[in-house]
């Protein structure tokens, strides 16, 4: 797939989950930074930080947008890991999630919302937990999408 198609293709694929209505951090934003990296190479990991950057744009920067990009390049980066099988681009995908999780409310904890202490950091985690149950959820469900879609292309393409 050409870097145009492929670019095209992302951006609109999130754009299409980040504007309409859905639960908090209910998007194809982390199965797409796992997938698009891990289908088509590396190389591909700014498309999806560019179709996030298009999506934050219309929608609204904000002041953790580092650590929301950043956690975005680093799921990319792990998901040539995670290549191998089904089972294991699944887990690589859920994983994403909880690096998304970890490093993104860090970012929130940092903006002084909870205090800087260690119970300030403690609490804003939990108190974050249920966006992480959305985005888990949406992870599974969006890799599964991914993966039923992949595997129809490739019986398509070899048959």
């Amino acid at each position: 797939m050409s870097y145009f198609k492929a670019t095209l293709l992302t951006v609109i694929l999130l754009s299409a989950s980040r504007f309409i209505p859905h639960p908090p951090n209910f998007t194809s934003l982390l199965a797409l930074s796992f997938y698009i990296p891990a289908v088509f190479g590396i190389k591909f990991i700014p498309i999806v930080v560019l179709a996030l950057a298009f999506t934050d744009l219309i929608i609204g920067f904000h002041s953790t947008i580092l650590f929301t990009w950043g956690s975005v390049v680093l799921i990319g980066l792990i998901s040539s890991y995670f290549n191998k099988s089904f089972l294991f681009r699944i887990s690589g995908c859920l994983i994403g999630a909880f690096i998304f999780f970890v490093i993104t409310n860090f970012g929130v904890w940092t903006n002084g919302s909870y205090g800087y202490t260690f119970e300030g950091l403690i609490t804003c985690y939990i108190l974050a937990l249920p966006f992480f149950g959305y985005s888990f959820l949406s992870a599974l469900i969006f890799s599964t999408i991914i993966e039923t879609i992949y595997k129809f292309y490739k019986k398509l393409k070899f048959s």
